[in-house]
């Protein structure tokens, strides 16, 4: 289904992929994994036409998929064999109605509606997301869209389906759902998938085999297990080790932990706070107190209400009522007292260098200091990239680089929206670890995230979100006598 040979990508004097060669077979699943930067999404737009015919680049090899030279072919023929879900799935969306949008593309090759119908049924509930048919995409929260995007593409019916990064921003019923029906498309009609991810654990129940790319090379290919078994490798290309048991519910996982905050002032304070868009409450009646020092992780399944909490905690939001303050005032400095890392990092990049991007805010507050800047970009990876533009970097380097922007000022608080998007186990880690040093000297840090291992590894203090309330405020539950063993927490925090 799939032969790619000796192929090489270059934009300009920069070479990103340099003499891949592997093959696919009908029905097989194949997972590409490697560092951040490292060349995987370009490998994507190669196999669905989009390099070269839509992004210049200069490429040499062949690339057969489903008899197609995808060289010569144009991208709408390419297009009804070969689907994709971009890293930010925003990108594919455009119409007024989550119907319409699963729907453009049968449209589009000219079927019945009641072939249309039957498509746009099968899709939404491939992914969970019937109930949402006639909602606002512009309306959904990020793992949503996540859902949406996929649904869009699987009503192509596609012979192949190329997916970037497709649980980073899922819970755990998300994940499910598009597991579920992934692994039946490949059972029952013979898909074949490329899948794109640093989550292992999650894709291991689809894949039949695993390419590791390294700076643009193959460093390691072969069986999905046979390879990852090995400690030595996983330890060497910063990956997880893919562990085979399910994911667990949150409400599972956390027991109430007593928090008692003593005479100590909040650095923030959300009273009463209801929030929403376009007079819509998203969030209700929420109240919550973070103090200076804290590192509380925010959970819930997707469309809770976790990033509409995040906006308004960061002055983003106006509130439908209720009370925000950080440092007792309703008036915080941005980037100084709260900084918000956004799910999507293009939305807070402007800057012509990443050198800038860093920068600009200790400049913006005459408080620069190269000591600073120089261990900011070190802590996030990016000296070597210090020149680029931001906007030609990998996914994984714009998150680091806007989570840098962040960190620069040394703000009392940050918030960080999904911060996994991109970021191999390794650059993830030594973010967390320069979050964690921050932590200590005081920053308080509220981490959104679906991801297990990093609350279990970072986080002191988890609240759960559920339909727009916070409904526990509590820790992991490691002790015997709580509701979890803590062997049981242990699969995913391996």
């Amino acid at each position: 289904m799939i032969s790619v040979r000796n192929l090489t990508v270059s934009y300009g004097a920069n070479s990103v992929l340099q003499n891949i060669s592997f093959d696919v077979n009908v029905g097989e699943c194949l997972v590409i994994t490697g560092s951040s930067g490292c060349g995987k999404s370009t490998l994507a737009h190669v196999l669905t036409g989009l390099i070269p015919h839509s992004i210049p680049a200069q490429v040499t090899g062949s690339v057969q998929i489903a008899e197609m030279d995808t060289l010569a072919s144009s991208v709408d023929t390419i297009s009804q064999k070969v689907g994709i879900v971009f890293q930010n799935p925003r990108t594919h969306l455009f119409h007024l109605c989550v119907e319409d949008e699963v729907a453009f593309g049968p449209r589009n090759l000219g079927m019945t509606e009641e072939e249309v119908n039957a498509r746009v049924d099968w899709a939404l509930n491939a992914v969970g997301l019937v109930d949402m048919r006639e909602q606002k995409p512009a309306t959904l929260s990020g793992g949503q869209i996540q859902r949406l995007a996929i649904a869009a593409a699987l009503a192509m019916d596609p012979k192949v389906l190329v997916l970037d990064e497709p649980t980073a921003s899922l819970d755990v019923p998300g994940t499910h759902n598009v597991i579920s029906a992934l692994a039946t498309l490949k059972r029952q009609y013979g898909l074949t998938i490329v899948l794109i991810e640093h989550r292992l654990a999650e894709v291991r129940r689809l894949a039949n085999h695993v390419l590791i790319l390294d700076e643009g090379r193959i460093a390691e290919q072969g069986c999905f297990d046979d390879v990852l078994r090995n400690h030595a490798t996983l330890k060497q290309y910063g990956l997880r080790r893919p562990t085979a048991e399910t994911l667990t519910d949150w409400s599972r996982l956390l027991v109430p932990n007593g928090h008692q905050p003593g005479d100590q002032r909040p650095l923030l304070d959300l009273h009463n706070l209801t929030a929403g868009y376009e007079g819509q409450a998203i969030i209700r009646d929420v109240d919550l107190k973070i103090y200076a020092g804290e590192f509380v992780a925010l959970v819930g399944d997707n469309g809770t209400g976790k990033s509409t909490l995040a906006l308004a905690a960061a002055g983003l939001l106006k509130p439908i009522h209720g009370r925000v303050t950080v440092n007792g005032t309703a008036h915080p400095r941005p980037g100084l007292d709260i900084a918000l890392l956004f799910q999507n990092p293009a939305d807070q990049l402007f800057t012509d260098s990443v050198d800038e991007e860093v920068a600009f805010g200790p400049r913006n507050y005459r408080r620069f200091d190269a000591d600073i800047h120089a261990n900011t970009l070190a802590s996030a990876d990016l000296h070597h990239l210090r020149a680029r533009r931001p906007f030609t970097l990998s996914i994984g380097q714009k998150q680091r680089t806007a989570l840098a922007a962040c960190i620069a000022l040394r703000p009392a608080l940050v918030i960080l929206d999904e911060p996994t998007l991109g970021q191999d186990w390794r650059h993830l880690q030594q973010l967390m670890d320069c979050l964690e040093y921050l932590n200590k000297q005081g920053t308080a840090i509220l981490l959104i995230t679906h991801d297990y291992k990093l609350v279990h590894h970072y986080a002191k203090r988890v609240i759960l979100m559920e339909k727009g309330r916070l409904i526990l405020d509590g820790k992991i539950a490691l002790a015997s006598g709580s509701r979890i063993h803590a062997e049981e927490f242990a699969h995913v925090t391996s």
